[in-house]
């Protein structure tokens, strides 16, 4: 499928005409049978993953049994999830369930920020609660010392920073290309990869890509390892089964979290380097960024205790304070 190219703007320059398209045309999924079932059901993913990250947010923030260093990152993690999912699934939405595939030059860039923004967000806080395991395990005895609330938040805050430092870095170098030979993009959003379809040099946004890849996703998956592996050995020297247990319990939600995240989004793209259809790409990439901020709540849920304990709490407060006010209503009326 092709774009219509009669929209360009052109800007001359002594050596080139630079072209910068007043839109792109996301072609999503190319004639699978039923499609749109394949986008209701994303519809279902963001409504329980708005749900669920919300839920989570509320319990962390109304519980003060958890306002805890572990539990900012979570925070942030739910907070990541669910403006991740609003950066990409909604669009996604209107442009192939109401048929607006045209997106503008600008509109298409502020959604590949946000998209990427969100997952190296996702990224780099899986990797600060691996930060915050190591030190409750390897030293328990220094860990409110090491990992106060004000160091978890410093770790955020620098990561927010970097991450809106080095997408802003990737995004403003798409400005530099001339699109003049499509302005199709073979995805279900503005992604990365439209830098292909530009006709002058791109070799800066092709390093970066790879750069950035690296260090956002196999780096801190590499860093993420190496902490479980020092947790192996610490756990080693527990002398005691039950405790050894204990420590263990503390990290499976964890685990968990960083196999749901990083090994579909991995072999996609390592699979990238083999040939395959446009389409399989297309769903399995759209499920790799979308089904882990789904499951991510609820695996945090169902998995920890102090999760299940608090909400425990909320609930009995919520039932006490009706009863409550009708005991004291009534004691007015007498």
């Amino acid at each position: 499928m092709s774009a219509d190219l009669t929209s360009m703007q052109s800007v001359s320059s002594p050596n080139a005409t630079f072209i910068r398209p007043s839109s792109f045309y996301i072609i999503g999924l190319y004639n699978v049978p039923h499609a749109k079932y394949y986008y209701v059901f994303l519809c279902f993913v963001y409504a329980v993953t708005v749900l669920g990250n919300l839920f989570i947010m509320g319990t962390i923030y109304l519980a003060r049994s958890l306002h805890t260093a572990k539990y900012i990152a979570v925070f942030n993690l739910a907070l990541s999830d669910l403006c991740g999912s609003s950066a990409l699934i909604p669009k996604i939405l209107d442009m192939f369930l109401f048929e607006n595939q045209y997106i503008s030059y600008e509109a298409c860039l502020a959604n590949m920020f946000f998209v990427y923004v969100f997952m190296t967000l996702q990224s780099l806080t899986l990797l600060a609660m691996a930060y915050d395991r190591l030190i409750a395990i390897c030293f328990p005895l220094r860990y409110h010392a090491i990992l106060t609330n004000t160091a978890m938040t410093l770790i955020i805050c620098v990561m927010w920073i970097f991450s809106l430092s080095v997408i802003t870095l990737m995004v403003a170098l798409i400005t530099r290309l001339s699109f003049c030979r499509s302005t199709a993009v073979d995805s279900y959003f503005c992604d990365h990869g439209l830098f292909y379809l530009a006709c002058n040099d791109y070799s800066m946004n092709f390093i970066i890509g790879n750069v950035l890849t690296a260090a956002l996703l196999y780096i801190p998956l590499i860093l993420i390892a190496l902490s479980y592996v020092c947790i192996g050995f610490a756990l080693q020297k527990i002398s005691h089964g039950a405790e050894q247990i204990k420590a263990m319990k503390t990290c499976t939600s964890h685990v968990i979290l960083v196999a749901m995240f990083y090994v579909p989004i991995i072999s996609v793209y390592t699979v990238g380097f083999i040939p395959m259809s446009t389409n399989v790409r297309i769903i399995n990439v759209a499920l790799t960024q979308t089904i882990p901020s789904m499951l991510n709540p609820i695996i945090y849920t169902l998995k920890t205790e102090e999760v299940l304990q608090a909400i425990k709490v909320l609930y009995k407060r919520t039932k006490v304070n009706p009863a409550m006010e009708r005991a004291v209503k009534k004691t007015a009326r007498n």
